[in-house]
Protein backbone atom coordinates (compact mmCIF):
# COMPACT_ATOMS: atom_id res chain seq x y z
CA UNK A 1 0.00 0.00 0.00
CA UNK A 2 1.31 3.43 -0.96
CA UNK A 3 0.64 5.57 2.11
CA UNK A 4 1.76 8.64 0.21
CA UNK A 5 -1.52 8.53 -1.76
CA UNK A 6 -3.62 8.25 1.39
CA UNK A 7 -5.18 11.56 2.35
CA UNK A 8 -5.73 12.74 5.91
CA UNK A 9 -9.47 12.27 5.41
CA UNK A 10 -8.93 8.66 4.32
CA UNK A 11 -6.77 8.03 7.38
CA UNK A 12 -9.39 9.51 9.73
CA UNK A 13 -12.13 7.40 8.10
CA UNK A 14 -9.99 4.27 8.48
CA UNK A 15 -9.31 5.01 12.16
CA UNK A 16 -13.01 5.63 12.69
CA UNK A 17 -14.10 2.35 11.13
CA UNK A 18 -11.28 0.00 12.21
CA UNK A 19 -11.59 -2.28 15.22
CA UNK A 20 -9.79 -0.76 18.23
CA UNK A 21 -10.15 -3.83 20.44
CA UNK A 22 -6.85 -5.29 19.24
CA UNK A 23 -4.09 -5.32 21.90
CA UNK A 24 -1.22 -2.83 21.65
CA UNK A 25 1.98 -3.76 19.88
CA UNK A 26 4.77 -5.12 22.16
CA UNK A 27 7.06 -2.49 23.66
CA UNK A 28 10.24 -4.02 22.15
CA UNK A 29 8.64 -3.60 18.72
CA UNK A 30 7.26 -0.15 19.55
CA UNK A 31 10.74 1.13 20.49
CA UNK A 32 12.68 -1.04 18.03
CA UNK A 33 14.26 1.04 15.28
CA UNK A 34 14.35 4.76 14.59
CA UNK A 35 15.72 6.50 11.52
CA UNK A 36 15.44 9.96 9.98
CA UNK A 37 13.18 10.02 6.90
CA UNK A 38 15.09 10.86 3.73
CA UNK A 39 12.45 13.15 2.21
CA UNK A 40 9.11 14.78 2.90
CA UNK A 41 7.26 12.10 0.94
CA UNK A 42 8.96 9.36 2.97
CA UNK A 43 8.07 11.16 6.20
CA UNK A 44 4.47 11.65 5.09
CA UNK A 45 4.07 7.98 4.20
CA UNK A 46 5.80 6.80 7.39
CA UNK A 47 3.68 9.05 9.61
CA UNK A 48 0.39 7.72 8.23
CA UNK A 49 1.53 4.11 8.31
CA UNK A 50 2.69 4.28 11.94
CA UNK A 51 -0.38 6.21 13.11
CA UNK A 52 -2.58 3.45 11.70
CA UNK A 53 -0.46 0.47 12.76
CA UNK A 54 0.41 1.68 16.31
CA UNK A 55 -2.96 3.37 16.93
CA UNK A 56 -3.61 1.45 20.17
CA UNK A 57 -0.14 2.23 21.53
CA UNK A 58 -0.55 5.92 20.78
CA UNK A 59 -3.97 5.96 22.42
CA UNK A 60 -2.53 4.42 25.61
CA UNK A 61 0.40 6.86 25.49
CA UNK A 62 -1.92 9.88 25.25
CA UNK A 63 -4.16 8.59 28.07
CA UNK A 64 -1.11 7.93 30.26
CA UNK A 65 0.34 11.41 29.77
CA UNK A 66 -3.05 13.00 30.39
CA UNK A 67 -3.42 10.88 33.54
CA UNK A 68 -0.12 12.21 34.90
CA UNK A 69 -1.42 15.75 34.49
CA UNK A 70 -4.61 14.98 36.46
CA UNK A 71 -3.09 13.43 39.58
CA UNK A 72 -4.02 16.48 41.67
CA UNK A 73 -7.40 17.10 40.03
CA UNK A 74 -9.85 14.20 40.59
CA UNK A 75 -12.73 16.04 38.90
CA UNK A 76 -10.56 16.58 35.85
CA UNK A 77 -9.96 12.82 35.66
CA UNK A 78 -13.72 12.26 35.40
CA UNK A 79 -13.95 15.00 32.78
CA UNK A 80 -11.13 13.38 30.81
CA UNK A 81 -12.86 10.00 30.94
CA UNK A 82 -16.10 11.48 29.61
CA UNK A 83 -14.22 13.35 26.90
CA UNK A 84 -12.42 10.16 25.91
CA UNK A 85 -15.73 8.29 25.73
CA UNK A 86 -17.34 10.99 23.60
CA UNK A 87 -14.41 10.75 21.16
CA UNK A 88 -14.42 6.95 21.25
CA UNK A 89 -18.11 6.93 20.33
CA UNK A 90 -17.10 8.36 16.94
CA UNK A 91 -15.49 5.00 16.14
CA UNK A 92 -18.07 2.64 14.61
CA UNK A 93 -16.60 -0.51 16.14
CA UNK A 94 -16.39 0.95 19.67
CA UNK A 95 -19.91 2.39 19.50
CA UNK A 96 -21.35 -0.95 18.39
CA UNK A 97 -19.43 -2.95 21.03
CA UNK A 98 -20.36 -0.50 23.81
CA UNK A 99 -24.03 -0.61 22.86
CA UNK A 100 -24.04 -4.39 22.70
CA UNK A 101 -22.42 -4.81 26.12
CA UNK A 102 -24.73 -2.29 27.80
CA UNK A 103 -27.79 -3.90 26.22
CA UNK A 104 -26.64 -7.35 27.31
CA UNK A 105 -26.16 -6.13 30.89
CA UNK A 106 -29.56 -4.43 30.99
CA UNK A 107 -31.22 -7.57 29.59
CA UNK A 108 -30.25 -9.46 32.74
CA UNK A 109 -32.38 -7.11 34.85
CA UNK A 110 -35.05 -5.86 32.45
CA UNK A 111 -35.58 -7.70 29.14
CA UNK A 112 -38.38 -5.29 28.22
CA UNK A 113 -36.08 -2.28 28.55
CA UNK A 114 -33.30 -4.08 26.67
CA UNK A 115 -35.70 -4.69 23.76
CA UNK A 116 -36.23 -0.93 23.46
CA UNK A 117 -32.45 -0.41 23.31
CA UNK A 118 -32.08 -2.38 20.10
CA UNK A 119 -31.04 -0.36 17.03
CA UNK A 120 -33.73 0.16 14.38
CA UNK A 121 -33.71 -2.12 11.37
CA UNK A 122 -31.99 -0.91 8.22
CA UNK A 123 -34.39 -0.04 5.41
CA UNK A 124 -34.63 -2.55 2.56
CA UNK A 125 -34.50 -1.22 -1.00
CA UNK A 126 -35.23 -3.64 -3.84
CA UNK A 127 -34.60 -6.64 -1.64
CA UNK A 128 -31.22 -5.40 -0.36
CA UNK A 129 -30.41 -3.52 2.87
CA UNK A 130 -29.75 0.16 2.38
CA UNK A 131 -26.07 1.06 2.21
CA UNK A 132 -26.70 4.21 4.23
CA UNK A 133 -26.34 3.27 7.88
CA UNK A 134 -26.72 5.40 10.99
CA UNK A 135 -24.83 4.20 14.07
CA UNK A 136 -27.04 3.81 17.14
CA UNK A 137 -26.03 3.41 20.78
CA UNK A 138 -28.60 1.78 23.06
CA UNK A 139 -31.32 2.49 20.52
CA UNK A 140 -30.49 6.19 20.14
CA UNK A 141 -28.49 7.94 17.41
CA UNK A 142 -24.80 8.18 18.19
CA UNK A 143 -24.74 11.99 18.17
CA UNK A 144 -27.07 12.03 21.22
CA UNK A 145 -24.47 10.28 23.40
CA UNK A 146 -21.62 12.32 21.94
CA UNK A 147 -23.49 15.55 22.73
CA UNK A 148 -24.43 14.49 26.28
CA UNK A 149 -20.97 13.23 27.25
CA UNK A 150 -19.27 16.23 25.66
CA UNK A 151 -21.56 18.69 27.46
CA UNK A 152 -21.07 17.06 30.86
CA UNK A 153 -17.31 16.88 30.36
CA UNK A 154 -17.20 20.56 29.40
CA UNK A 155 -19.01 21.47 32.63
CA UNK A 156 -16.59 19.35 34.67
CA UNK A 157 -13.61 20.94 32.92
CA UNK A 158 -14.96 24.35 33.88
CA UNK A 159 -15.59 23.34 37.50
CA UNK A 160 -12.19 21.68 37.98
CA UNK A 161 -10.30 24.58 36.37
CA UNK A 162 -8.12 21.95 34.71
CA UNK A 163 -8.57 23.02 31.11
CA UNK A 164 -5.11 24.62 30.93
CA UNK A 165 -3.59 21.49 32.43
CA UNK A 166 -5.22 19.23 29.87
CA UNK A 167 -4.16 21.50 27.04
CA UNK A 168 -0.50 21.31 28.06
CA UNK A 169 -0.71 17.54 28.64
CA UNK A 170 -2.48 17.07 25.31
CA UNK A 171 0.15 19.08 23.46
CA UNK A 172 2.94 17.00 25.03
CA UNK A 173 1.11 13.74 24.25
CA UNK A 174 0.44 14.68 20.63
CA UNK A 175 4.02 15.89 20.19
CA UNK A 176 5.37 12.58 21.55
CA UNK A 177 3.03 10.66 19.21
CA UNK A 178 4.07 12.65 16.13
CA UNK A 179 7.78 12.34 16.97
CA UNK A 180 7.54 8.58 17.41
CA UNK A 181 5.46 8.12 14.25
CA UNK A 182 7.93 10.27 12.30
CA UNK A 183 11.11 8.45 13.30
CA UNK A 184 9.89 4.86 13.88
CA UNK A 185 10.87 2.87 10.78
CA UNK A 186 7.86 0.90 9.46
CA UNK A 187 8.71 -2.80 9.56
CA UNK A 188 7.60 -5.62 7.31
CA UNK A 189 5.05 -6.73 9.89
CA UNK A 190 3.29 -3.38 9.70
CA UNK A 191 3.08 -3.59 5.91
CA UNK A 192 1.77 -7.17 5.97
CA UNK A 193 -0.79 -6.24 8.62
CA UNK A 194 -1.98 -3.37 6.43
CA UNK A 195 -2.42 -5.62 3.40
CA UNK A 196 -4.31 -8.19 5.50
CA UNK A 197 -6.75 -5.58 6.78
CA UNK A 198 -7.20 -4.26 3.24
CA UNK A 199 -8.12 -7.77 2.07
CA UNK A 200 -10.63 -8.15 4.88
CA UNK A 201 -12.25 -4.84 3.97
CA UNK A 202 -12.50 -5.80 0.29
CA UNK A 203 -13.85 -9.25 1.12
CA UNK A 204 -16.47 -7.71 3.42
CA UNK A 205 -17.57 -5.30 0.70
CA UNK A 206 -17.90 -8.12 -1.79
CA UNK A 207 -19.98 -10.16 0.65
CA UNK A 208 -22.45 -7.30 1.07
CA UNK A 209 -23.22 -7.12 -2.66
Amino acid sequence: MDWGNVTAEDLIDALREVDWSSPPRPLPEFFSRFTVPRSYSKWNSRLKCNLYYYRTNYFILIVFILGLGFLRRPVAILAAMLTTLSIAFLNDSFAGTFSEKVTRTVRQFSPHLAAKMRPPLRPVIRGHPSAKRTIHICGRPRWVFVFIFSSVSFILWYVSCGLLTVLWALVIALLATILHASFRTPNLKARLNTFREEFRAVWRNYSEL
